[in-house]
């Protein structure tokens, strides 16, 4: 009987020192990694496009929804938006929406808090400027999630 307390007293404990390293907070996730100079450290245009929704998504904190999005979104807004070399944003516009003027608007306004942005790698610059397209994922509550480092969305 003792062991099989003992077991369970041992397994509880794990359980909780596990906890101590899950990322609660997984709307916040980490600021992304720069040199002193302000560049990114991405070496992927993937990775570089991760690292800006990061971005976004801590200046916005507030907007963003914790947890899986729902299984029927209220929105999903395609942004479109062109950082120059100096991490500066050129302009945003909307590439796909479903006409939700909310939403619209609350997209467009976390692109521009969170400018300006970590400078890109030269490798990843066209025409001097960066094209990122980008999905807002909208619960009904109208908070949302960048798809590019959103949880998987819940099952109907």
């Amino acid at each position: 009987m003792n062991a099989r307390i003992n077991l369970g007293l041992y397994c509880a404990a794990a359980l909780l020192l596990a906890a101590c390293n899950l990322n609660l907070n997984p709307a916040a996730p980490p600021v992304p990694a720069t040199t002193p100079d302000a560049t990114s450290t991405a070496t992927t245009m993937d990775d570089y496009k991760r690292g800006l929704a990061q971005r976004i998504v801590a200046v916005n904190s507030t907007e963003v929804y914790i947890g899986r999005p729902q299984a029927l979104l209220r929105a999903v807004i395609v942004v479109k938006y062109y950082v120059n070399a100096d991490g500066q944003l050129l302009r945003a516009e909307i590439l796909r929406t479903n006409k939700d003027r909310k939403a619209e608007a609350s997209a467009l306004a976390a692109v521009r808090r969170a400018a300006p942005f970590p400078k890109p790698d030269s490798k990843f610059l066209r025409r001097g400027e960066v094209e990122i397209a980008e999905s807002w994922l909208f619960n009904d509550d109208g908070r949302y999630q960048l798809r590019s480092i959103a949880e998987q969305q819940m099952d109907q």
